[in-house]
């Protein structure tokens, strides 16, 4: 089932394509955020930006963001000498119908996931890249035509392949990883 589900977001990116040809405009976005349910257990902060385009009912958006401290732990003496990053690059379909003013959207999408820790001085850094995806939802809000604030909250989680003897893998070799935190984020946004 999972096999299935992943092959049809691969296959639904991929046919957005053709849907954002016909967009009303551009869209950018920056955000500043939090990151939850890390396995740290920790909140963090979250720094980013989207650029995209929207149609009447579909867009799309490339998004970025980072979380400088993901990986920081502390104890009653202050940093345990632990350290690390994530940043997120993800490709999204938006799917949301616009009230007036206001677009309330859903969002799926599929990307990097890029990991950084380092730990104490002894250790090297540990750098990881993984496939992952997202999905969530959010609220836009314009004040004028082209400004607007923008909030919404996604689950990312990591991919791992099934099948390691496969030097090119197709999208059912994946399955759900280990690896996931939720981001909340709120922001401007600017049609263009």
């Amino acid at each position: 089932m999972r096999k299935l589900l992943l092959t049809s977001l691969f296959l639904g990116l991929v046919a957005a394509t053709p849907a954002t040809a016909q967009t009303t405009g551009g869209l950018g976005s920056v955000f500043v955020g939090v990151v939850t349910d890390t396995p740290i257990d920790e909140n963090r902060t979250v720094y980013g930006g989207a650029i995209g385009a929207t149609g009447k009912v579909i867009g799309f958006e490339l998004d970025f963001g980072y979380a400088p401290n993901f990986f920081e732990l502390e104890d009653d003496f202050g940093e345990l000498g632990s350290s690390g990053s994530v940043s997120t690059v993800m490709g999204n379909l938006l799917v949301g119908a616009p009230l007036g003013k206001v677009r309330p959207y859903a969002t799926v999408g599929a990307g990097l996931m890029r990991s950084n820790l380092e730990l104490f001085d002894f250790f090297d850094d540990l750098d990881r890249n993984d496939f992952g995806i997202n999905y969530g939802g959010g609220v836009m809000v314009f004040l004028t035509d082209n400004i607007g604030i923008r909030g919404d909250i996604r689950q990312f989680r990591s991919l791992q392949n099934d099948d390691l003897d496969d030097d090119f893998p197709e999208p059912g070799d994946f399955d759900l990883g280990d690896f996931k935190f939720w981001r909340a984020t709120g922001g401007l946004t600017f049609r263009f």
